[in-house]
This record gives C-alpha cells, sequence and structure tokens, in this order.
C-alpha cells in the first residue's frame, strides 16, 4: 500500500473553520485527520503542501518512521504550524491501518482500559449576578455531568475589554457561591485561558477557601515553566494545562517538575497519537492525568475517544456540550453521516475499525474557507492582553 494524495480542507463548519486532512492509497483505503491550530488553517495547509511532494509514494502503515521523518528531516524542525499538520496526518493514518486491519485505532494503541470515556461540560462566561451561569450547571448536572468548567465573569464582551483585577473579584465571589449551592460531590473548575499574571492568579486563588476549585485551567501563559513553578507555591489549586504544548518537549518540564495534575494534551496540535501515547506514558509515571483538549470537529472527537480508551491514566475529556445544546454547534450528519454521539454524559467506545468516522466529501467540498480572528483583547489603557 503507498501515499497517493493528501488532500487539506480548510473549510467553516457549524461556528467556526475546521481542517480536515484525506490522505488516500492505491488500495482506495483513505483516512481522515484533523489539524487544531484554530485561526491559522492556511498556515497549515502551506505546511501540507510541502509534506505531500515527498509522503506520496510512502508506505502508510509506517507511522513511526513517518512521524519522525516529519518533524525530523528539516532543519527548522518542530513548532505550532508544523506539529498541528503533522497531527492531522498521523490521525489520518492511524484510521487507514485500523481500517486495513479491520480494527478500531485504539487496538492500535494497546487496546480500550474502559467501555465509556467520562466528558466534562461547560456553562457561558459567569453572568454579571451569576443566577443564570448556576442555572445552567444545576441543568448540565441533571443530564448527567459531575464535572462541570466555568468561564470567568468580565470575559470581553464587545468592546473586547479585559481587565484581569475586575474579573478575578467578580469570579471568586462567584465560585463560592457555586461550590455551596452545588455541592461537594460534583467537580468544579474555570479556564482563565491565559488571562492572567502570576500576582493575579495568586490573588484570585487567595480568595477562596481551599477546596473551591478542584481544577485552574491555563492561567498565565505557558512559555516560562518557571513563573508556573513560582504559582504553584502560592496555591494548592490543581492545575490544568498543555492545550497549546505541540510536542513532548513542552510537556517536559510540568511533567518532570510536578507543576500541574492534568493535562490538556490536544491530539491535534501535539503531533497525533504517535506523540500523545509518549505524553500519555510520561504522565502516566509521575501521576499527572489526562484531561483531553477537544473544541474542534467530529474527527478530533473521534480520535480523542480513542486515546483516551486506550490510556490509563484519563480523567476526563472536553465536550462542546452546554446546558441547552448537546453538540454546541457541531455539525449535522449532512457532513459527518457516522460520528461520535454522546450517551449521557459519555461517549461509548466504537467497536468499528479505524476511527469509526464518515465524511461527506462532496458536502465538505461545498462548503469554503471563512476569515475569522480570535478577538483582540485590550484592557482600559489601550494595552493589548491575552484572548
Amino acid at each position: 500500500m503507498k501515499i497517493t494524495d493528501i488532500k487539506p480542507f480548510p473549510v467553516w463548519v457549524g461556528h467556526r473553520n475546521q481542517l480536515i486532512v484525506k490522505v488516500e492509497t492505491d488500495e482506495g483505503i483513505f483516512g481522515w485527520g484533523e489539524s487544531g491550530l484554530s485561526g491559522r488553517e492556511k498556515a497549515v495547509v502551506g505546511a501540507l503542501e510541502h509534506f505531500r511532494e515527498w509522503l506520496i509514494g510512502k508506505d502508510p502503515f509506517k507511522i513511526g518512521a513517518i512521524w519522525q521523518e516529519l518533524y525530523r528531516s528539516q532543519y527548522f524542525e518542530g513548532g505550532r504550524v508544523l506539529t498541528a499538520a503533522q497531527s492531522a496526518l498521523d490521525i489520518a493514518l492511524h484510521d487507514i491501518k485500523g481500517k486495513a486491519l479491520g480494527v478500531p485505532v485504539y487496538e492500535l494503541l494497546g487496546g480500550k482500559h474502559r467501555e465509556v470515556i467520562p466528558t466534562f461540560a461547560s456553562t457561558g462566561a459567569i453572568t454579571e449576578d451569576g443566577n443564570e451561569t448556576i442555572e445552567q450547571a444545576k441543568a448540565l448536572i441533571a443530564r448527567g455531568w459531575n464535572t462541570i468548567r466555568f468561564f470567568p465573569a468580565a470575559w470581553g464582551g464587545e468592546d473586547n475589554i479585559f481587565e484581569p483585577r475586575e474579573s478575578v473579584g467578580k469570579t471568586a465571589k462567584f465560585l463560592r457561591r457555586a461550590r455551596e449551592e452545588l455541592g461537594e460531590d460534583v467537580v468544579l473548575g474555570i479556564d482563565y485561558h491565559h488571562r492572567l499574571s502570576v500576582a493575579e492568579t495568586a490573588s484570585f486563588c487567595q480568595k477562596m477557601p481551599s477546596g473551591t476549585l478542584d481544577f485552574l485551567e491555563e492561567p498565565i501563559r505557558d512559555e516560562t515553566p518557571e513563573a508556573y513553578e513560582s504559582l504553584r507555591t502560592l496555591t494548592d489549586v490543581p492545575f490544568a494545562i498543555g492545550e497549546e504544548f505541540a510536542s513532548k518537549w513542552q510537556f517536559l518540564p510540568y511533567i518532570e517538575r510536578g507543576i500541574h495534575q492534568y493535562n490538556r494534551l490536544d491530539l491535534c496540535n501535539v503531533g497525533g497519537f504517535t506523540e500523545a501515547m509518549k505524553v500519555a506514558g510520561w504522565s502516566e509515571a509521575h501521576y499527572v492525568d489526562l484531561m483531553p483538549h477537544n473544541p474542534l470537529g467530529p474527527i478530533c472527537t473521534a480520535a480523542t475517544i480513542h486515546f483516551s480508551a486506550a490510556t490509563a491514566n484519563f480523567f476526563a475529556l472536553e465536550v462542546r456540550a452546554n446546558a441547552t445544546d448537546l453538540y454546541a454547534g457541531t455539525p449535522t450528519a449532512e457532513l459527518f453521516p457516522q460520528m461520535p454521539a454522546l450517551d449521557g454524559a459519555v461517549f461509548p467506545v466504537p467497536n468499528g475499525p479505524g476511527l469509526g468516522i464518515e465524511v461527506n466529501e462532496a458536502a465538505l467540498t461545498a462548503k469554503s474557507f471563512k476569515f475569522w480572528e480570535a478577538p483582540h483583547l485590550k484592557r482600559r489603557d489601550g494595552s493589548v492582553t491575552n484572548w
């Protein structure tokens, strides 16, 4: 079997662009992958066009060797653009191999540890008085979720203004109330999306009694592990970080130094199954649990279900569900005639060959790319801050 073509589809699906990648072979078996570099899809398409020129003719079964060649056969190796492209290709190659052998992808990863994949769901941003957010959380709990993630107060709004100090006080006050009203049995977390400094994060955590939060996601930027290490000394709240990491090397200091407790690994950014399984084993050795990032489309979801099934140290998978919409903008069966479906608050682990997903390529081809840019947030003084 030989690779005959690589087709990227950067298209607007649901409420965002998705970069879906098809890898074809001379035996008619093809695989689907997805890239996770949201907002920079065209840059990844360029990388895929470079890779395509020498991948054609390769044996798609040699997934590990192809991964090494993709990463190491260039002077400027690595980086989020290249590994986002590599991730999509690696996922598609596993889909091909699973289909060719007649087994689910998780069998290629060592077999499944569980029959269903627990998930966590999110509310919207915390409302001014918090009442609506509390009701959203209660609705999610009633539908079966026991892990709830919140988004902070003063999240930006139409004027794209974000003031960290205005947010942390309101958010901490709400979270104290949420823990009291929702009880001790539910796992509560919040995603600050890199928007705080070390000092602001410490202040935020210190405004709440210990045990209010079960995890704090991405409070500060990740470039300097020492900053997270400093923050670790200032709070006992477990950290969930890593969704933007593009290699096992980026995870290295966080795992080795015991900085965080949950890996928000993104299969579509880190390098696909090949790299993700290495991070998973390394995490297991250091008692770091997996809490995969999953904000994209059905291919990402399907791939991450297989990864989650095959890893021992798994906690919960992110799902785009909210209090009123189980799939929160996920495309319909028109584009994906077969895709993962929630059973309450869990995904059943599939038993079919490959990823177990089908794509309507004709409908996909009819879609187009739409320029989208993440909000450019500023403070009231006009300076730029993180989205």
